[in-house]
């Protein structure tokens, strides 16, 4: 074991006596294991930038009261060391995994809905713009370099502002960073973890977030949309998802510029950046794109 462990699980009883050895689980950021029945989390390198501990923990517990993350067992606000569950019988989700696994875009759908309806708030709003000017004022002050004409896309997003905050819908409870590998399916439920971005957001994010991570056909996009709604969806919400699969990757690209600034060892950022921000241009210059965003005007 690490020392990180070591030290961990000698100063919390729950995790001695278990004889384990620490087996090392996936993360972009952050340095996560398994051991024997639980999930030991470490927080990456310069996460405290951008992660406000206290805030996660308050929604990640919000999310297991709502049934739809594992339990949490121990956290530290303050280093944001967690243990939590380890979910038995469960295949951490992918791209192919959601292609491969049937109904899984379904059992997502239903688990973003349970969260959308929890009772308690979390303590955070999720402000797209808002946060997309943050980033761009930490990256400031680093050596790297924006895609080309990344402001300019900045500035032609005014119009999807514009559209969004014309006809809002009620911030619900939002995971906000559902990367497939944030997803433990057993095939008959579908549980989500890591809830570091987690705030206050329109529900609609959440959908179109996932189906740009996993590369949703529009058949798996429908499938997700049907089993969150319970019925078909709008014209209205549809656009929604599709026009956050834009604002997502506009978002994520300065994300990923962060992790690379930050020298994180863990993927090529540069070029995560680049292919997230191509896409985005993409998306928005595509013909059904203005059709969607004409449904949520």
């Amino acid at each position: 074991m690490t020392n990180e462990i070591e030290n961990l699980v000698a100063g919390l009883p729950m995790l001695q006596g278990i004889g384990a050895r620490a087996e090392r689980l996936g993360g972009l950021t952050n340095r996560v294991y398994r051991y024997g029945p639980f999930v030991l989390r470490f927080p990456g390198e310069g996460t405290e930038e951008y992660i406000n501990r206290e805030h996660e923990a308050m929604a990640a517990r919000i999310a297991a009261t709502a049934g739809v993350s594992p339990d949490i067992l121990h956290v530290d606000p303050l280093s944001g060391i967690m243990v939590t569950r380890f979910v038995d019988g469960a295949a951490t989700m992918s791209p192919e995994a959601f292609r491969e696994r049937r109904g899984s875009p379904a059992r997502a759908g239903k688990a973003f809905a349970s969260l959308h309806a929890a009772d308690e708030p979390f303590p955070f709003t999720f402000e797209l713009f808002s946060m997309i000017d943050n980033y761009l004022g930490l990256l400031a002050g680093k050596d790297v370099e924006l895609p080309a004409g990344y402001h300019d896309v900045v500035t032609e997003a005014e119009c999807v502002r514009s559209a969004l905050a014309a006809r809002p819908l009620p911030s619900v409870p939002c995971h906000c960073d559902p990367l497939c590998e944030n997803f433990l399916d057993t095939g008959e439920r579908m549980w989500i973890v890591d809830w570091e971005y987690a705030g206050m957001n329109d529900p609609m994010w959440d959908l179109g977030d996932l189906s740009v991570e996993a590369g949703f056909s529009e058949d798996q996009d429908m499938e997700m949309l049907t089993a969150y709604f319970d019925d078909d969806p709008s014209p209205e919400n549809h656009g929604r998802m599709v026009v956050y699969k834009a604002m997502c990757d506009l978002l994520w690209t300065l994300w990923g510029l962060i992790q690379l600034a930050n020298g994180n060892p863990a993927d090529d950022f540069r070029a995560y950046a680049d292919g997230r921000f191509a896409r985005c241009m993409s998306l928005m210059a595509s013909p059904g794109f203005s059709r969607h965003l004409a449904a949520i005007s």
